[in-house]
């Protein structure tokens, strides 16, 4: 009983307290509905008018946009009208052109029909004149086969051989004036080139020879060179590969050697000797050795040397060595290497005339007899085995061809290069003094152009003139006529490509002339 007491009293206080806020809060909750209400009105109210506003505006924007869209109906009712207006005259002027053209149109009629039988009468009267011409054309067949005894077959084939000599005189004719024409041409723009080149390179020659001589200071030496018993000059032979030759020539040894280079270590070796005065085998063989390795260097000099004066700067090595052997090397009056320059040169002349590349044309030229150098170790023609080192050094396909062509006879599908080394190497080998030919050969060439060309009928006599470099035909008057000596200059010329073998080119000058002679008495 004494806890249920504390609990009871407990909850009659909640009770009450609870009762008292009820009570407050009917109040407050009584208040804030009145305010409510006031608010409500008020909200109310200003929704009311709001929603006036907002009629009235509404109702206003409408009668605008009204307005607008009548105003918009009213413009476009009046373009409408206006296109309509437009149409309407169009039509109108395109009824008045169709009306144009339909009584054009019926004019034409009229005048085709017009024309028509005028053109049935002409067809007319043509079949009419078809048939009295062939009439009179029988007639004249037959007039013409009487007078002249042959058919129309006969006659036809008269007049075609007739007309084919004379389309064939025309045609030989023809011919000659422009290969006359073309020849002028070339040969004016070949003698500029030629002459240009010519003009702008001067150059030295040396001799041709399998010896060389070595001065000597005095006779004495000659018996310090032989050594006793012959032994000094077997090991200088034998340390060089040359053969020593010592006659009755005063102060003065001949080296005799088919090996150029060969020839200038065995003088350069016997020089020193002398200028030491110490001459035995084991002098003699050091000496040698220690001048074929310093020779490789000397090689080498002159290899730089042309490089540097043709303004080729960029050789391999290898190609660099190659070039200074040919400085030891010669044909006729001239040293390989030096012909080399020269043909550089040239070329460069010829390909800035010509608008070409000058550093291809100059180094293909510089290294055209390339393969001289190397020919006794390697079998084949020197232009071909040029080709090869040349590629095998990494030279451009182009400074490759015409180093391999420039030996060759049809060079129609070559490059320009090609042609330019070919050109400049005929010409530096042809000029005086850059080759020699013995006289014996030079007269028998001479002989045999002249026997070819007597070869062919209707020539009387042939004359080799400028050094076998043009030859004259003289043909009969009465066996030749002028329209057949431009196919004989032609076989002549194809007959000496074909059998002979000359430098440069033969002109071939076919001579027809009639003379008559009488005498006034």
């Amino acid at each position: 009983m004494e806890f249920l007491l504390p609990v009871l009293l407990v909850v009659a206080t909640v009770v009450i307290v609870s009762f008292i806020a009820i009570k407050l809060h009917q109040k407050d909750l009584a208040k804030t509905f009145e305010s409510a209400q006031r608010d409500s009105k008020v909200v109310l109210e200003e929704a009311r008018k709001e929603a006036d506003t907002i009629v009235q505006q509404a109702q206003r924007d409408a009668r605008e946009e009204a307005r607008k869209r009548r105003l918009s109906f009213e413009e476009e009712a009046k373009n409408r009208r206006a296109e309509f207006s437009k149409l309407e005259n169009k039509l109108k002027a395109r009824e008045q052109t169709i009306e144009k053209k339909l009584s054009g149109i019926e004019k034409r009629e009229r005048d085709l029909e017009q024309s028509n039988q005028s053109l049935v009468e002409q067809e007319n009267r043509y079949k009419r004149l078809v048939t009295e011409c062939e009439r009179s054309l029988d007639n004249s067949r037959k007039t013409l086969q009487n007078i002249a005894r042959l058919t129309a077959e006969e006659a036809k084939r008269e007049l075609m051989k007739l007309m084919e000599e004379e389309a064939r005189k025309e045609c030989q004719a023809r011919i000659q004036e422009i290969e006359e024409e073309t020849r002028k041409q070339s040969e004016n723009l070949a003698r500029s080139m030629v002459s240009l080149a010519v003009q702008r390179i001067a150059s030295e020659y040396v001799n041709d020879s399998t010896i060389s001589v070595v001065s000597l200071p005095s006779e004495d030496m000659k018996g310090r060179i032989i050594g006793r018993e012959g032994r000094n000059i077997r090991a200088i032979e034998q340390a060089t590969g040359v053969d020593l030759i010592i006659d009755d020539t005063p102060e003065a040894v001949i080296i005799s050697c088919f090996n150029p280079i060969r020839r200038e270590i065995a003088k350069a070796t016997l020089d020193r000797l002398i200028a030491d005065g110490r001459i035995h085998p084991a002098r003699i063989e050091e000496t040698a050795k220690k001048v074929e390795a310093e020779f490789d260097q000397v090689i080498k000099e002159n290899g730089d040397q042309a490089s540097f004066e043709t303004g080729i700067t960029d050789l391999h090595p290898e190609l660099v060595r190659y070039l200074g052997k040919l400085r030891y090397r010669s044909t006729g009056q001239q040293s390989i290497l030096q012909h080399c320059v020269e043909v550089s040169h040239i070329c460069g002349i010829m390909a800035s005339e010509m608008g070409l590349n000058v550093k291809i044309a100059k180094r293909a030229g510089l290294l055209h007899d390339l393969g001289k150098a190397v020919d006794q170790e390697i079998e084949g023609h020197h232009a071909a085995i040029g080709a090869e080192v040349a590629a095998k050094y990494g030279e451009s396909d182009t400074v490759v061809d015409a180093i391999r062509l420039h030996h060759a006879e049809d060079l129609s599908r070559s490059s320009p290069y090609a042609v330019i080394v070919h050109t400049a190497n005929t010409l530096s080998g042809n000029r005086p003094g850059a080759r020699k030919e013995l006289l014996e050969s030079y007269v028998k060439r001479l002989e045999k152009l002249e026997t070819v060309v007597k070869t062919f009928s209707g020539v009387d006599s042939a004359f080799v003139l400028q050094a076998g470099r043009e030859v004259r035909a003289m043909v009969s008057p009465t066996g030749v006529s002028d329209e057949e000596i431009i196919g004989l200059s032609q076989e002549i010329a194809s007959k000496l490509r074909s059998e002979l073998t000359f430098p440069g080119q033969v002109n071939v000058t076919v001579i027809r002339e009639s003379k008559f002679v009488d005498y006034a008495k």
